[in-house]
């Protein structure tokens, strides 16, 4: 069988797994749990390769349970109830260990499933995910687990790492094959912090080089792939999270480098979108005109395509950051949309409707046109009966909104 590399070197103690010194080093809050010799509940959760397969069999390889694996990805909910089903039998008399791989592809009645085991200890669960369990995860399971995150391992680490597998492979096929230390350092700062691709990359590098693994034979393996963004999962928010709030801080440095980030993954869409976002949200009548530049910035990146669709967004990413900030318009519409929601001004003023025709008795309702009026204005009643007195916007402190504060000071007296 051709078992991958990061297979064959699997640590097999806690000591051995690289990185997550936070979790595992001598005062790790996980180290520090699994000496109280208890394994309760527990959900591993972060990117991929960075050890929650590995720890998860380490645990279940040192415990007294019977061992069960499943993966979210192809188990059934026949499955999970036949590992349940042991548990309450002479073979799980000393209780059932279940790891859950890919936890989060679980649908909510197969999680709702194991919720009656996990409660009484019938079963321990160790379930493993990279989505953001806050977010995927049911929250009765959730309520009964520990959570413990698992990080981007550092290129320095991985490094380590690398080596070690570079010296496995000697052993193992009788050889003397070197490597460039640039080789090694590209493989481990391109894996994206995940340790079983940069060990696999390095296997395939082995086996394509003659004597010495060089830098220029690394670079022409490695792909973009290597990069270790997910578009469809949390890498992309996060990144998205944190360009927005590098320019809502003011700081165009970070800035340009989360949209680089996000660019050089190809994603120029998610890009575009929160650039527009951020000018309304964030920038917003501070500076009015920032929206109008950055939907022209990513009409231009939109035509021009990658690479050269980098530079006008990241014209539009340092106009941002640089501008004034102003969030009045979006607090002002979130709490117009709060009593939307609770059911308020259902009924608005009868002058404000599109009626031609007044009676009699409703001339005293008639609109009217703040044209006709000195200033073009004149005082009327907008807002439904209930909530006429409801104030949602105020004027931020800045220059453009001061100066339409003073207007408004002028025009109503």
């Amino acid at each position: 069988m051709n078992v991958p590399l990061a297979q064959r070197l699997r640590p097999k103690s806690l000591d051995q797994v690289c990185g997550q010194k936070h979790l595992l080093g001598e005062n790790g809050i996980l180290r520090r749990y699994l000496d109280s010799n208890k394994v309760g509940n527990m959900i591993f959760y972060g990117p991929s390769g960075t050890g929650k397969t590995t720890v998860a069999q380490i645990i279940a390889q040192n415990c007294q349970m019977t061992f069960h694996k499943l993966n979210g990805t192809t188990a059934s909910g026949a499955d999970i109830k036949a590992v349940l089903e042991e548990s309450s039998g002479i073979f799980g008399s000393d209780g059932v260990l279940l790891y859950l791989d890919e936890l989060q592809y679980l649908n909510r009645k197969q999680q709702q499933i194991l919720l009656e085991y996990i409660e009484d200890g019938r079963v321990t669960l160790i379930a493993s995910t990279t989505e953001n369990p806050y977010f995927y995860i049911y929250k009765a399971i959730l309520s009964r687990c520990a959570v413990f995150e698992f990080k981007e391992v550092q290129a320095s680490d991985v490094l380590l790492s690398l080596q070690r597998a570079l010296d496995f492979l000697n052993l193992e096929n009788k050889a003397e094959k070197s490597a460039e230390k640039d080789a090694l350092w590209h493989v481990a700062s391109c894996c994206g912090g995940d340790v079983r691709k940069a060990i696999n990359t390095l296997e395939l590098l082995y086996l394509s080089c003659q004597d010495t693994l060089t830098l220029s034979d690394a670079q022409a393996l490695i792909s973009r792939s290597l990069s270790g963004y997910d578009r469809e999962g949390d890498d992309k928010f996060e990144l998205m999270s944190a360009l927005q709030k590098s320019i809502r801080g003011s700081d165009p440095d970070a800035a340009v480098f989360y949209l680089a980030k996000l660019l050089d993954s190809g994603d120029i869409i998610s890009a575009c979108r929160r650039l527009m976002v951020i000018a309304a949200e964030d920038v917003g009548l501070a500076y009015p005109n920032g929206v109008v530049v950055t939907k022209s910035c990513v009409d231009c990146a939109l035509q021009l395509g990658m690479p050269e669709a980098g530079i006008p967004l990241a014209q539009a990413a340092v106009l941002l950051a640089t501008s004034p900030k102003s969030n009045s318009s979006y607090l002002a519409y979130h709490m117009a949309l709060d009593d939307v929601k609770a059911g308020k001004g259902s009924d608005m003023p009868s002058q404000l409707k599109n009626n031609h025709f007044f009676g009699e008795g409703d001339k005293k309702n008639s609109y009217l046109y703040p044209h006709d009026y000195p200033n073009h204005f004149v005082k009327q009643q907008y807002l439904p009966d209930d909530i006429k007195d409801r104030v949602y916007y105020h004027f931020g402190e800045n220059k453009q909104e001061n100066a339409a504060k003073e207007y408004w000071k002028k025009i109503k007296g």
